[in-house]
């Protein structure tokens, strides 16, 4: 019997431990800068009084479709970076706890008009997490020289042959082949794949152009350096990353105060962070989670408190 049941907008990551971690007050307020599917957001307004309230960010008119009316709750059709400007706008001086959720969707995945997977031969390359945006990852392939491509899949994707890949999509360009879709894609970086991980290397190929079309680490050490000064003292904030680019991030970042990692102490030699580490090292799913949720293998939660 086929199951005909719809597929899940989200199935969030690490929610034990995210609820934990953030140590909800009932009377708190908390932000939840990555909506999507609300399972997360819905967790933490389970744990409200009547007197806490949160505020979900979102920059997807799609995920904004799923908020839930609820006195306690706002939504926020903003990319997070904006987390200042907004909690400014609704009067707030700062907060009890954050939460981000870097990762795609599974909406975002499973829905071929979007552009975020290579399974479907003809899905577009799109990759906007926020469809109103001017630039698709087709218009930056088709707009940017070698040395920013180049840029774009070493940073992003981490690519060791970034400066191949870049050169082999220019030709093909420059001879008139269209890079529209996931299957012209594949065909002109084929050979730079390796065959042995062929997969990997495409999913790195994407992940990179999704970055640089989105701005995904501009918008993180944005909403880094905003929590600092948004998080009361002993608020939380908790971060989900998916690859080792934000994770470096937000590690160090936690752990130094500032985007560059670097450590500085003062007169005592104690480092002048305004965050002290609830997780010395990131907490990932256990095998259960694993098994049940396979999108989640990748997830790692590090949680900090405000000085």
């Amino acid at each position: 019997m086929t199951d005909n049941s719809p597929l899940p907008y989200h199935i969030p990551a690490l929610l034990p431990q995210v609820i934990e971690g953030l140590d909800i007050k009932p009377d708190g307020i908390y932000v939840d800068v990555t909506f999507g599917g609300g399972g997360h957001s819905r967790a933490i307004l389970e744990r409200l009084s009547p007197s806490g309230h949160l505020y979900s960010f979102d920059q997807d008119a799609e995920a904004v479709a799923n908020a839930f009316a609820d006195p306690r709750f706002t939504i926020v059709h903003a990319n997070f970076k904006y987390l200042t400007n907004f909690m400014a706008y609704y009067d707030v001086e700062a907060v009890d706890g954050i939460l981000a959720d870097l990762g795609v969707s599974f909406h975002h995945f499973d829905t071929p008009e979007r552009g975020f997977s290579f399974r479907w031969d003809d899905s577009p390359l799109d990759m906007r997490m926020n469809p109103s945006m001017e630039v698709t990852a087709a218009q930056l392939i088709a707009d940017s020289d070698v040395d920013t491509l180049t840029d774009i899949f070493r940073n992003y994707g981490e690519l060791k042959n970034g400066r191949q890949i870049a050169v082999d999509i220019v030709k093909a360009r420059d001879k008139g082949q269209a890079i529209t879709t996931a299957a012209q894609l594949r065909q002109v970086v084929g050979d730079r794949l390796n065959p042995a991980r062929e997969k990997k290397d495409l999913a790195c190929v994407y992940q990179a152009l999704r970055i640089a079309v989105n701005n995904e680490l501009d918008a993180l050490k944005k909403l880094l350096v905003a929590a600092a000064c948004v998080l009361k003292p002993g608020g939380r904030i908790a971060v989900i990353t998916y690859h080792s680019l934000e994770d470096r991030l937000v590690k160090n970042f936690f752990r130094t105060g500032n985007l560059e990692g670097d450590v500085e102490k003062d007169f005592f030699g104690n480092v002048s962070s305004p965050f002290k580490l609830i997780t010395s090292k990131p907490i990932v799913p256990d095998d259960n989670e694993v098994q049940n949720n396979p999108r989640a293998r990748s997830a790692k939660l590090r949680v900090a408190v405000r000085k």
